[in-house]
């Protein structure tokens, strides 16, 4: 296989408030059904949207890891839910795999192939 034709796939993610402790929502600034979507190592916040920057640093350093493939016993392909950070406001993010997409390694990166093994 050439350089050019080996791929990856990951899955596309859509990170949602599902909740917020009532009366909470303006102080925090999270709101149910407020998302953003992942493609690739692509972000997408829908225009005149807003997303915290705390409740996004929270979830993260998950998100690389829910768009691989995983076993179906590691806790990656179940777990779901991301507490935000503030303690106060309890906003809870489900994170959702939504399709799978397949990237060309020779268009994300310019460190060469590993050499295949026999």
């Amino acid at each position: 296989m050439s350089a050019r034709e080996r791929t990856f796939r990951l899955y596309d993610l859509r990170v949602e408030i599902v909740s917020v402790e009532p009366g909470l929502e303006s102080i925090c600034n999270h709101h149910v059904g407020d998302f953003f979507e992942v493609s690739g190592e692509n972000l997408s916040i829908p225009a005149g949207r807003t997303f915290s920057m705390y409740a996004l640093a929270a979830v993260l350093p998950l998100l690389p890891a829910k768009q691989r493939v995983t076993d179906a016993n590691d806790w990656m392909s179940s777990d779901d839910l991301v507490m935000c950070p503030d303690p106060h406001c309890r906003a809870v993010m489900r994170i959702t795999r939504t399709g799978v997409r397949t990237f060309r390694r020779a268009d994300v990166t310019a460190t060469p192939p590993p050499e295949a093994t026999s």
